[in-house]
This record gives C-alpha cells, sequence and structure tokens, in this order.
C-alpha cells in the first residue's frame, strides 16, 4: 500500500478540493491528482467524483475517508509529541468559530506571541463549528451554548446577552434596556432558527408567552443589521455582536433565560498537545 496515495486522498476528502490539499501537503496539484489517479486504478475503485464546482466523495471514498483521518491525524499528534519541545516557531492550527467577535482578539494574540504559527480559521453556524471539531477538521473551536460531552474539553470564555436591534429614530431607542413582554406583536426581523441567538430568544418567548410577529428571516447578522435599518421591523442580536452602524442602536432585553455561554473546547485526548495548549491559554473569561 502506497502510503503517498493515501496522505493525497486524505487531503482532498478533509480539503474538498485538489487546489487546496495540494496546498496542505506542499507539493503541485498534478501530483495529487496523479496519486489519486493510481490509488483508482490500482485498487479498480471510484473513491472521487470530480465536478465542475466541486469534489465528492462516494460511498467507497467516505469509508476510506474516516479510516485516513483517524491513521493521519495519529501521525500529525505523533509529530506535534515529537516536536513539543520547540518553542512554537513554527505549526498550524485549524481554528473553528461560530463568529468572529471573541476568536479574532485571541488571533491577535497568538499572532503576538507566536508569530510563526499559521492559523486556518472556518466560521461556521454552531452546529458547523461543533462539527468540523468533533470530526477533527479543527484543533480548536469558540462555541457557544455547546453540551459537555465525553471527550470533550471545554472552557469558559464568558457570556452575552441578548439585544434588541432597533432603527435610530425608534421610541424606544433611548431607552438602556426592554422588557421581553413589549416585545409581543411586535414586526421584527431574525435570523434563521438554527442561529444560536434566534434559539435563545425564541425560547425564551415560549416561556413568557411572547409572541412576535416574524417577517423576515435572515441567514446573516449584516442582512438583519440592513433591514432593521430599512425600518422593516425589530431585529435581535448577542451583545458581543452589536456593530457600531449609527442606522441601528442595540438595547439589552430584560428577562429569563436571554444570556448565553460561550465556551472554547479542543478534543480531550488532543489537550495537552503544546499548539492547543498555547492557544488554550489565551481564553480570558469575562
Amino acid at each position: 500500500m502506497n502510503l503517498f496515495q493515501l496522505r493525497a486522498f486524505d487531503a482532498v476528502a478533509r480539503e474538498g478540493s485538489f487546489t487546496r490539499a495540494a496546498a496542505r501537503l506542499f507539493i503541485s496539484q498534478p501530483a495529487v491528482t496523479g496519486h489519486i489517479k493510481a490509488l483508482e486504478e490500482h485498487y479498480q475503485i471510484t473513491l472521487l467524483r470530480r465536478t465542475a464546482r466541486r469534489v465528492e466523495l462516494t460511498e467507497e471514498g467516505t469509508r476510506l475517508a474516516a479510516i485516513t483521518r483517524a491513521m493521519f491525524g495519529l501521525a500529525e499528534e505523533a509529530q506535534v509529541m515529537l516536536e513539543a519541545n520547540r518553542q512554537l516557531l513554527t505549526g498550524r492550527l485549524e481554528v473553528a468559530a461560530d463568529g468572529p467577535h471573541q476568536v479574532m482578539p485571541m488571533l491577535a494574540q497568538l499572532r503576538v506571541r507566536y508569530p510563526g504559527i499559521t492559523v486556518n480559521l472556518r466560521l461556521g453556524n454552531a452546529q458547523e463549528t461543533l462539527a468540523a471539531l468533533l470530526s477533527e477538521h479543527a484543533d480548536v473551536a469558540v462555541l457557544t451554548e455547546v453540551e459537555p460531552r465525553k471527550g470533550l474539553h471545554l472552557q469558559a470564555l464568558g457570556s452575552s446577552r441578548i439585544c434588541a436591534l432597533l432603527p435610530a429614530g425608534h421610541r424606544w431607542a433611548s431607552r438602556p434596556e426592554l422588557p421581553l413582554a413589549e416585545l409581543d406583536q411586535q414586526i421584527m426581523v431574525l435570523r434563521e432558527p438554527g442561529s444560536i441567538t434566534r434559539r435563545t430568544f425564541d425560547q425564551a418567548c415560549a416561556r413568557a408567552g411572547v409572541q412576535p410577529r416574524v417577517l423576515l428571516e435572515l441567514d446573516s447578522r449584516e442582512a438583519v443589521t440592513e433591514a432593521v435599518a430599512a425600518q422593516l421591523g425589530l431585529g435581535i442580536v448577542s451583545s458581543m455582536e452589536t456593530s457600531h452602524d449609527p442606522r441601528v442602536v442595540a438595547r439589552p432585553i430584560e428577562g429569563p433565560g436571554l444570556v448565553n455561554q460561550h465556551m472554547l473546547g479542543c478534543l480531550e485526548r488532543r489537550r495537552e498537545l503544546r499548539l492547543i495548549q498555547a492557544f488554550l491559554g489565551l481564553a480570558s473569561p469575562a
């Protein structure tokens, strides 16, 4: 069995792209293509489907990817362990986060302390971020409202409060905070139901018997801000995500169940790896 061919396949399976796989392995794209073609021809199997826009794993490719991810993941852990005495002059850290606001200051600290470390940041929603960590596509992750589970190390980063986003000229804009009950029957523009901020708000409303009138569901914070600025309705935002847009103002919502807890996580068995320890050490709960 040719390990170079398996490593090329593993890189494409992880990255979903021949180009990114070549960059990951520091070889040319034709070399990656050649290794995988040789692997498929030798075993008379189709592992990847190539389309004009993306690379997809076949059923057999998915099964092989689970094996190679574990195999080369252990090899990477061995390499990190053997280099543990180095002063983190070089290295690559895969970071996932469910929003940019907490992770960016941490990356800035990492850059100051360890300027030779390369970081690949994946931004997604809460489910995508946790999935990236559990599947070892990320070394560490910034998570919101994640449930403890076996094999997952979590440490507190801080908390945030759900705020109402109002047009700057709204009659409530001058108030320091808003009771949740006042949002009953108010026209609102909200994130999609998969958003942690939306989920927390919906649960608090359900417990309090508050029923907002949802006019629009939007897939980004920026879209919610634009809709509120256009006076299409009131929005919801985390206190960590408030912008400095002069067209809108954010006011904390008063009521139970409107606080989210933020965590920094990694796989327990990888917690002692030097590079992961360095990143965990940047966390300062607020």
